[in-house]
């Protein structure tokens, strides 16, 4: 693990603790204002378009961490959040004498560690402003690292850049999964229907997250790997049986082109029933394999695969015969 401090602008942050909204935030330490505490997303890589969406986790129990600690006061910052609050005798008198010991008659901190200013910061939580189950855990107090150093070892989800590959997670924006379909709209009874996306929007796509103040960041990338088609009726196959077409040369599925009408799709359906006066949900779900890699870890590390679908109708008409 690296640590050092660089102070930095503040483009897009996330998270005030877990009484605070979102905020824009700039300077830097030795002004007075913690700048670079919180998180910042680059999602300059990230799927884009109406139809883009976050990916669901395949993994059971396994969501990106609710609340963390991460750098947010200097010992300026500190006193000026502090001290209000005792004097407004809105949080009681024993709370407020034992927050007084800690901060500032020396147990531990004296006068908000104002000797050490400019050589770190007091570290308090963050949370996930969406407020899952969880993002109240993070219930230690405020609490001193120095700079270059570690947070102390029994704090759970001290901000890392595994931490913040699990939040840039939480970030990543996938295309939409509308299939084209050959014959389009409408197909017939027993007529092999082909299915394809276009491979054009089915690159990679990534987020990177950093926090400025330790000089730490980690980039989280998703990357396709297989359609799956599910005809929205048991009256169906699927091209393959599995319904799971692979991807292949960075291409999900293939394109109907005159003169493949008698071949057998590499990816598509063949509807064995007609809808009637209806319609089949067609569903179509992408896997995305997802894995980061950041400071200290060149090496890519796994995270659970990601899925992003979406339903369109499909119209299926029984093939009309004259007999003369």
């Amino acid at each position: 693990m690296l640590w050092g401090a660089t102070p930095a602008l503040a483009e897009e942050i996330v998270g005030g603790g877990a009484e605070g909204p979102k905020e824009e935030a700039s300077g830097d330490a030795e002004g007075g204002t913690l700048s670079a505490g919180v998180v910042v997303f680059d999602r300059s890589k990230n799927g884009t378009g109406e139809s883009a969406g976050p990916v669901t986790t395949t993994a059971a129990n396994w969501t990106p961490p609710p609340c963390w600690y991460a750098p947010k006061y200097t010992p300026e910052q500190l006193q000026k959040t502090m001290e209000p609050i005792w004097e407004s005798g809105s949080t009681g008198g024993e709370w407020d004498s034992k927050q007084r010991n800690r901060y500032v008659n020396g147990e531990p901190y004296k006068d908000f560690n104002k000797d050490k200013t400019g050589e770190g910061y007091f570290w308090d939580s963050y949370v996930d402003e969406d407020y899952p189950d969880g993002w109240d855990k993070c219930t230690e107090a405020p609490f001193w690292v120095d700079e270059g150093d570690p947070p102390p070892a029994d704090i759970e989800n001290a901000v890392t850049p595994e931490i913040l590959a699990q939040l840039a997670y939480k970030e990543i924006q996938v295309p939409g999964t509308e299939v084209t379909l050959a014959p389009e709209g409408t197909t017939k009874v027993n007529l092999p229907t082909w299915a394809w996306l276009d491979g054009a929007d089915f690159k990679p796509v990534s987020v990177t997250a950093s926090v400025p103040a330790l000089d730490i960041e980690a980039t989280t990338t998703a990357v396709p790997v297989s359609l799956k088609i599910d005809p929205g009726t048991e009256d169906a196959e699927t091209y393959p049986a599995s319904g799971e077409c692979e991807i292949n040369n960075g291409r999900i599925g293939e394109p109907y082109a005159k003169g493949k009408a008698d071949e057998t799709p590499p990816c598509g359906v063949k509807y064995l029933r007609s809808s009637g006066d209806g319609s089949y949900p067609l569903t179509a779900t992408v896997t995305w394999e997802i894995s980061w890699v950041g400071t200290g870890v060149a090496e890519e590390q796994p995270l659970p695969n990601g899925e992003f679908g979406a339903e369109q109708d499909v119209i299926v008409q029984e093939i009309q015969s004259v007999n003369r």
